[in-house]
Formats: C-alpha cells, sequence, structure tokens
C-alpha cells in the first residue's frame, strides 16, 4: 500500500481512516512513521500493543522532560503546540509518582457520590437543551445540544457561571485545534485567546485559594505536590487539562454516535424500544467513536514491542481508533452493535493514565440518548459533517441533522 502518514492532520478530515489504519495493523501491531520534522515514531495499532504501552509508565514515559503526551515534543514547543511560556506542566504530562498524586486530589470531584448527585442535574440540563432543539427541520446539532452539554457540566464542576460555556468553548478548541485553521487564525488571534485565558484562570486561581470550596477547581489550586503548593502556571496546565479532557471527548462521543445510529436505523429502533439497552450501549458508542486518535509515550530504555526493537528515546504513538477496532478483540469491528458485550476499550486510556471522567461521560451520553429515544423516531445527517483538522482529536466543527418526531 501506498506510504500514509499518521501524522498528517490531513489524513483525518475526510473522516478517521479506517482502511488504512487496518491495512498497517494487518502488517503488523507496531508500524515506523518517519517523520519530515522529525526522527520518526513507532505508530501501536493492536489492542493488546496499546495496553502494554500504556500500562507501563516506567517504561513509556509520559512526562514533559521526555517529550510529554503529544505527538510533537512538549518540551520544544510548548504544551498547546504553540510555546506558551506562562503554561505549566499538566499532569497527564507526568509520571508517577507525582501524576498519581495530582488524580489523588482531582478524584474526590469524579466519585460515585459526588456524580450520584449530579446525575439529576445533567438530566434536567438535557431536557432543557432538548427542548430548543427543533424537530422535523435540519438543524447544526453542535450549537443547540453537544456542545454546551459538556461545558454547562464543566462549568458546574468548576464553579463557575453557567453562561461561561461559551468561554469555554472557544479556549478548548483553541487548545486543541493548532492544526486547524478555523480555530488558530493567526499567531496574533492564538496570543490574544491564550492572554484571556490566562487572565481567567490566574483570577480563578486565586479565588479559590483565599476560598475554596469543593469543586475541580479549588482541588487544582490547592494540589500540594511533594509537600509544595502548586504554582500557577501548573495550575493553568491542569485547568486545560480539565477543559479538553471533559468536553471533546464528551461533544465529540455524542456527534460520533448520532452518525453511527443515522446509519444504523435497527440499533436506533432497538434503543427506542427498549431505553435500559443504554447503559451497555454507552460502551460501544464511545468505542465506535474513539474522540481521541492519539497519545504519546517515549521509552526509557530498550525494550521489544509487537516484534519491534523499541530503543531508549524512540516516540511511541498509540492509536486508540485503531486499537479499538482491533479484530483480534473486537468480531466484525466496523460495525455498531449496542449489544456488543464489551470488557474493556481504549477510548478513555488505559493504566495509569486512564481519564479520571469517564463515568461521567458516559452518564451524559446515557442521559443525552435517553432523552432524543423519548421523542426522535429517526436520526438523519443532512450533508457533509465538517470535521476538525487534527491528529489528535477526532472531532466535527458543523453536524447538520434532522430529527424527526
Amino acid at each position: 500500500m501506498a506510504a500514509v502518514d499518521l501524522k498528517d492532520p490531513d489524513l483525518y478530515v475526510g473522516g478517521m481512516p479506517y482502511a488504512e489504519l487496518a491495512a498497517l495493523r494487518a502488517a503488523g501491531p507496531v508500524h515506523w512513521n518517519p517523520e519530515s520534522d522529525g526522527a520518526g515514531f513507532w505508530a501501536v495499532l493492536g489492542f493488546d500493543e496499546i495496553n502494554q504501552v500504556s500500562r507501563q509508565a516506567d517504561l513509556f514515559s509520559s512526562a514533559h522532560e521526555n517529550g510529554g503526551h503529544r505527538i510533537f515534543n512538549e518540551n520544544e514547543v510548548g504544551l498547546t503546540g504553540a510555546g506558551e511560556a506562562a503554561i505549566g506542566i499538566p499532569f497527564i504530562s507526568r509520571d508517577p509518582p507525582t501524576h498519581t498524586q495530582y488524580r489523588k486530589f482531582v478524584m474526590p470531584a469524579l466519585s460515585p457520590g459526588r456524580l450520584e448527585g449530579i446525575e439529576t442535574r445533567i438530566a434536567e440540563r438535557v431536557e432543557r437543551l432538548f427542548a430548543d432543539v427543533p424537530l422535523n427541520e435540519t438543524v447544526d446539532i453542535l450549537p443547540l445540544l453537544t456542545v454546551p452539554l459538556p461545558l454547562l457540566t464543566l462549568a458546574e464542576l468548576l464553579g463557575v457561571p453557567a453562561e461561561m460555556w461559551h468561554d469555554l468553548h472557544r479556549w478548548t478548541d483553541a487548545f486543541v485545534g493548532e492544526d486547524d485553521p478555523d480555530f488558530r487564525q493567526s499567531p496574533a488571534a492564538m496570543a490574544a485567546v491564550m492572554g484571556e485565558f490566562i487572565g481567567f484562570a490566574a483570577a480563578l486561581f486565586e479565588e479559590r485559594r483565599a476560598t475554596p470550596g469543593s469543586d475541580i477547581a479549588s482541588l487544582l489550586a490547592n494540589t500540594e505536590i511533594h509537600g509544595q503548593p502548586v504554582p500557577l502556571g501548573d495550575f493553568i496546565g491542569n485547568l486545560i487539562l480539565a477543559l479538553v479532557g471533559g468536553n471533546e471527548t464528551t461533544r465529540n462521543s455524542i456527534n460520533h454516535s448520532l452518525i453511527a445510529f443515522a446509519n444504523h436505523p435497527d440499533q436506533w429502533e432497538r434503543v427506542r424500544a427498549d431505553p435500559t439497552l443504554l447503559p451497555n450501549a454507552v460502551r460501544e458508542m464511545v468505542r465506535h467513536a474513539s474522540p481521541v486518535i492519539h497519545m504519546r509515550r517515549t521509552a526509557t530504555r530498550d525494550t521489544e514491542l509487537g516484534g519491534q526493537v523499541i530503543r531508549k528515546g524512540d516516540k511511541v504513538v498509540v492509536f486508540y481508533p485503531a486499537g479499538n477496532r482491533d479484530p483480534a478483540v473486537f468480531p466484525d469491528p466496523d460495525a455498531f452493535d449496542i449489544a456488543r458485550p464489551i470488557r474493556q476499550h481504549l477510548a478513555f486510556g488505559a493504566g495509569v493514565h486512564v481519564c479520571v471522567g469517564s463515568r461521567l461521560a458516559e452518564m451524559q451520553l446515557r442521559l443525552a440518548f435517553a432523552e432524543m429515544a423519548r421523542h426522535v423516531r429517526r436520526i438523519e445527517i443532512m450533508g457533509e459533517p465538517s470535521r476538525v483538522r487534527s491528529n489528535f482529536i477526532n472531532g466535527f466543527k458543523r453536524l447538520e441533522i434532522r430529527l424527526t418526531a
């Protein structure tokens, strides 16, 4: 087959290249990908091999000083690909034990007890948003439902006003959109957006230090790592992580699932007939969507993976959409089957870096589609969706649909 560059953001603009990923994976679960602007990297495409990388943090490092968690080197070009000096290191770009300490501070805000209390409010939020979605006509579903829903939830978790979701939307798009001209129109525009966000984050940091609460911003602002208070820069980095992790994954899992149900109306009929299928269905929805494309690690010593010799210092990049459609683990992997038994998927990562908000994301998907099941008989995609130009987020900028009552 012709050479495929998995780093090229243009590869993903027309949709996830599942055929290309499958062909590469069939040739071997670990594939060398040259870089035009670097030394190249090992692309990890098999389910088991992605798990091996994800569960050996001592061998496969995500630490900032080793390059971080993205294909580009964070320690050279900045955490968001633009070299913003004011942004510190988020805990996704830390190895244990520092990473583990951060997680212990954040987890109380996402505990089952806390989520039980928030479920009712999310259900009410879904109902209010969906009431403003016109039925039986073509609409862009992003601004009406899939964008505001997770951002309103994040606003609550951060303890900021609900109406701030519009600002959170602009900021998170800029954070992940380094390869999309709609999100980063110019260096000057990006600097203005980052300056605005940093000003907000610095004020929030001081406020939560002075009067802490139980919200995530308070927990992040008052974290002590190795006995030292977290610096402002690292608080900003962790706030970006919370916004991106809590927004992009949920938003785009809903978007992809709308497309999946439109393409598989029999599956939508099953949900409408029996909404109790949704707790299992959301796992299939997230697997099928794989909203995050890659995470990067760096080998800390020589090793072997998937039949390949990995040298110390080699860049190792796991591709979740490939692992989530590995036929060795998921029979008929391209099929969308809400009754599929799933013990584990990789869309939320694995190992010590598994997404801390996965339960919350699944809850929002379940509640959103439960509300739709009460009102919508048919889902149709109207025209070609507009996708984010990115090798990191498997996302959308516009998705026109028709929901027929």
